[in-house]
């Protein structure tokens, strides 16, 4: 009999130490941090998330602090031999005079006619307000004289390729080739008109927006160089790449029918791609922009010959 008791005693005994010993197992897996394993499924979402978060960061770029943010926008199309001389040459320029600037190039894929407006009104929405100031900059015009400024224009729209200057452009309301103008300024105008698909004119209704905003063009004074040493006028080749001055539907009117509701807030687009590139050594970002054309407002963003107007 006392055997047995003894025997009852020392397996109660050992249940006791067995839950004793469970509990203090089951604490210390509490305390130990688990990782939780991801499907497969959330970790692709979770890897497209951080890539489009790189994507949208990728020409978000760091200026100094302190100083004013120009983003100069180049609309672009089939113009590379100009390009790789333009982003180095405008680097160099620009950093001789300080000016904290980034290039920007806005490169139409799609099929339509090139529009050089909405480029520069989809250029203006996808990088400011990272910038304070922006440069309507033709690829082709390179700036030669250090005393045109690229600073900040405090007082309003500057016109660097005023038509004192400019090598082929000389009537007096032109405004184009390359002008600097304020964020708050650009907004005020509605940016500029997207029903301008073809070669020119752009410029010239632009024109009529600032000064119907009562925004004062300023243009390079005590300039000591003249047209023919001012700037650099790349040349085109004609026979491969023709200006498209093609005018059909009712195109030749837009200058009589203006319609100041489309610009900046209208531009419709898809950017498909953001790339980085460097030219020996320079950087520039190239945003690939689709336009998109409402053939109802603007049937002339594509042309063919049954459709052009007599000029």
């Amino acid at each position: 009999m006392g055997v047995y008791l003894g025997f009852i005693l020392c397996r109660n005994k050992s249940l006791v130490v067995c839950i004793f010993i469970m509990l203090v197992l089951g604490c210390l897996i509490a305390l130990i941090p688990i990782t939780p394993m991801f499907d497969d499924c959330l970790d692709k979402k979770l890897s497209g998330l951080n890539e489009r978060k790189i994507k949208e960061k990728a020409y978000q770029k760091e200026y100094d602090e302190g100083k004013h943010k120009l983003a100069v926008l180049v609309p672009f199309r089939d113009r590379f031999d100009e390009l790789l001389e333009f982003v180095p040459h405008m680097h160099k320029f620009l950093k001789k005079q300080n000016v904290n600037h980034h290039i920007f190039v806005l490169n139409q894929i799609d099929s339509y006619r090139f529009n050089r407006a909405a480029l520069i009104n989809v250029g203006f929405r996808e990088v400011c307000p990272q910038c304070d100031y922006i440069a309507m900059h033709d690829v082709d015009l390179l700036p030669l004289n250090p005393q045109l400024s690229y600073g900040y224009p405090e007082k309003g729209p500057f016109h660097v390729a005023s038509p004192q200057l400019h090598p082929r452009c000389n009537y007096s309301t032109f405004a184009g080739g390359i002008l600097l103008i304020k964020r708050e300024d650009f907004q005020k105008v509605n940016g500029m008109s997207n029903k301008y698909w073809g070669w020119g004119l752009e410029d010239d209704e632009f024109y009529i927006r600032l000064k119907e905003a009562k925004l004062q063009i300023s243009r390079p004074l005590n300039v000591t160089t003249e047209k023919t040493n001012t700037f650099r006028h790349m040349q085109h080749d004609s026979v491969r790449r023709k200006r498209d001055k093609t005018r059909c539907f009712n195109q030749i009117q837009l200058t009589d029918d203006r319609v100041l509701e489309t610009g900046l807030n209208t531009v419709s687009y898809n950017l498909t791609e953001i790339r980085e590139m460097s030219i020996d050594g320079d950087r520039a970002t190239v945003l690939n922009v689709k336009l998109h054309c409402d053939k109802l407002l603007t049937p002339w963003c594509e042309c063919n010959s049954s459709n052009q107007s007599a000029h």
